[in-house]
């Protein structure tokens, strides 16, 4: 699962970067960060807990 948390954090921050060097654009900006944020969280430790609670998955 580490792997596609990883490739999420990549993914955010070359969006992150393109939308800062292109042209401004605050919906790829927008984008990478979420994806960051969301990687960040998931390697956290206790968040397939959390995750699993707030979908019922049990």
């Amino acid at each position: 699962m580490g792997f596609w948390y990883f490739l999420i954090l990549f993914a955010g921050i070359f969006l992150v970067i393109k939308g800062v060097r292109g042209n401004k654009q605050t919906s790829l900006i927008t984008v990478g960060l979420l994806c960051i944020a969301l990687s960040l969280f998931m390697f956290s430790p206790g968040s397939a807990e959390f995750i699993s609670e707030l979908f019922n998955l049990e």
